[in-house]
């Protein structure tokens, strides 16, 4: 693609909107984190699944596998806690969740008590989408952190379409 053709797609793809959402996901050892993803999306109702783009660089696209276990937190409009403290990314050695309040889900993944609301699931498969991998996953578990009615999650919408 040359230079000119990014130009006039940057602006618009990047203004795409996207939620904000902290994906944990653990590598089967016992070893946890958490990711800053915006890439996710409702993709079935039934069953209830979502998709969830991770780009090919971040580890845990090592540890994602079908039958993974997960768990996807949403970000409420405002929060700087979460969106801060998983944004840096973490070393795959790393305790990810150190000064954050979690609970543990019925898949045995962190919670976190500072979302608006989490969800547990399940890794179904995968594809790959250029420099990102596309998961889809089963959702099996919700739990509303606050009344739904109160709800206000954080919207990402980029500068650019080609990079964060």
């Amino acid at each position: 693609m040359n230079q000119q053709t990014k130009d006039q797609i940057a602006p618009v793809l990047g203004r795409v909107p996207s939620g904000v959402f902290i994906l944990v996901a653990g590598d089967g050892a016992g070893q946890q984190t958490g990711l800053l993803a915006s890439w996710l999306q409702q993709a079935s109702f039934e069953p209830p699944q979502i998709t969830i783009a991770v780009n090919k660089s971040r580890y845990l696209t090592d540890w994602l596998k079908a039958g993974s276990p997960i768990t996807v937190n949403q970000v409420s409009k405002g929060d700087s806690v979460l969106f801060k403290h998983f944004g840096r990314g973490f070393e795959p050695d790393a305790d990810a969740f150190t000064g954050v309040e979690t609970t543990t889900a019925e898949n045995g993944l962190p919670l976190l008590m500072a979302a608006m609301a989490s969800m547990e699931g399940t890794i179904v498969s995968q594809m790959e989408a250029g420099d990102h991998v596309i998961y889809l996953a089963d959702i099996t578990a919700a739990k509303a952190f606050k009344d739904a009615a109160e709800f206000d999650p954080q919207v990402h919408v980029r500068k650019n379409g080609f990079n964060y």
